[in-house]
């Protein structure tokens, strides 16, 4: 028998062995917790262990008593836990800035070269955003808040799940540390309105069906805000 400590990891591992097998999927009913326990020679608290995490990963919901809704079932939500894991991480860890915005710079050139390249981009949202933007009464905070939830709609409407839920997951991190440049622009209704015009610009190449561009554009956006408020050493590889 494992380790107590590392049991639920073996149920863990054994589950996601299924998942990728195909033996489980979105839908299916995980067995009982003492049958889970006697096929893998582990205690059922080390079951329901790995059964919390699950949970808290959004891949499973679980029902108490009996009938159809009782017990644990596979849901086809990851993205939120994989969202709340790895906000956990970067407040945890303290991710060097300058790999958060490589990070951006990777990501977010692909999910606008994405959206450039379907037929209809839905970039409904990201128009609705832009022009609360405008709002004449927005503080910095309200203005770079709108701006992390454009970066996130796009992302979103690029379809990639994985890439809009580590979005998500670095929301709160891009925006703290968004926010702390603010602090240092001398002139920032000149710097809100230079990034409304670089959002609507990006916007348009999208629409335009333009990928390089928009790549490029968004790029340069993200890179030049970092670079005049002097947040990172390296933006532009």
């Amino acid at each position: 028998m494992p380790a107590t400590a590392r049991a639920w990891q073996v149920v863990l591992e054994k589950i996601e062995s299924d998942l990728l097998d195909g033996r489980l999927a979105p839908g299916d009913r995980l067995p009982p917790e003492r049958e889970l326990a006697a096929a893998l020679g582990v205690g059922r608290s080390s079951v329901r262990e790995a059964l919390r995490v699950l949970e808290v990963m959004g891949l499973i919901r679980t029902g108490t008593g009996s009938g159809p809704t009782a017990g644990a079932i596979i849901i086809a939500t990851p993205r939120g836990g994989m969202a709340a894991l790895l906000r956990l991480q970067v407040a945890a860890q303290g991710f060097p800035l300058d790999d958060i915005v490589r990070t951006r710079l990777v990501l977010e050139s692909a999910v606008v070269r994405d959206l450039a390249a379907q037929p209809a981009p839905d970039v409904v949202e990201a128009h609705t955003v832009i022009a609360a933007m405008g709002l004449p009464e927005l503080t910095p905070s309200e203005f770079l808040a709108l701006d992390a939830q454009l970066h996130l709609a796009l992302a979103e409407a690029s379809g990639n799940t994985v890439i809009a839920a580590t979005m998500a997951g670095l929301r709160t991190a891009i925006e703290s540390y968004v926010q702390a440049g603010a602090e240092r622009v001398q002139d920032w209704d000149a710097m809100a309105s230079r990034l409304s015009h670089e959002h609507r610009a990006i916007i348009a190449a999208i629409e335009a069906h333009d990928p390089d561009s928009a790549a490029t554009l968004i790029h340069d956006h993200i890179a030049g805000y970092y670079a005049h408020a002097g947040l990172a050493r390296t933006t532009t590889e």
